[in-house]
């Protein structure tokens, strides 16, 4: 595991046994992040609905009725990669949440880190934290945190 990687981990742990929200906390001088951005799907299930391949690490209950998870994602074409954190709201209102993620190779080479900002989930719905996508042909993971909870690392894509 990277330092940046050891960092980011380190602090989630921290940053949850404190009650922080990660994003207030920050990755240390590790490395900085870039913004993500938010893309709401309503009741339509992100994965599934999208032609890409998704490798994600199982769910995780960031609230009461609120479920989120990190994956990595390819493109069709294969060239092209990102990090994301789906969150699924399941609760009868709005969710508010913040979400980081990084994009690593499977040797160990850092892409980036993404943060967005906290935003509003809607009652009963899905919404993805987008990193930017890069062109990549090799094998990529992702470790994800939202709401100060360790998502752990996907599989490679």
């Amino acid at each position: 595991m990277t330092v940046a990687r050891k960092a980011l981990a380190g602090l989630t742990t921290i940053a949850a046994g404190l009650g922080l929200a990660l994003a207030t906390t920050g990755t240390a001088a590790a490395a900085a992040a870039d913004s993500g951005s938010w893309h709401a799907y309503g009741n339509t299930n992100p994965i599934t609905s999208s032609p890409a391949t998704w490798h994600c690490a199982g769910s995780k209950a960031i609230a009461t009725n609120v479920l989120a998870q990190v994956c990595a994602i390819r493109s069709v074409g294969g060239g092209a990669v990102q990090g994301a954190v789906i969150v699924r709201n399941n609760q009868s209102g709005l969710f508010s949440v913040s979400a980081r993620m990084d994009l690593y190779t499977s040797s160990g080479t850092g892409l980036g880190i993404w943060t967005c900002a906290s935003s509003g989930v809607a009652a009963n719905s899905w919404s993805v934290c987008f990193g930017k996508t890069l062109a990549q042909s090799g094998a990529v993971n992702s470790m994800g945190i939202a709401k100060g909870v360790n998502l752990g690392t996907s599989p490679n894509v």
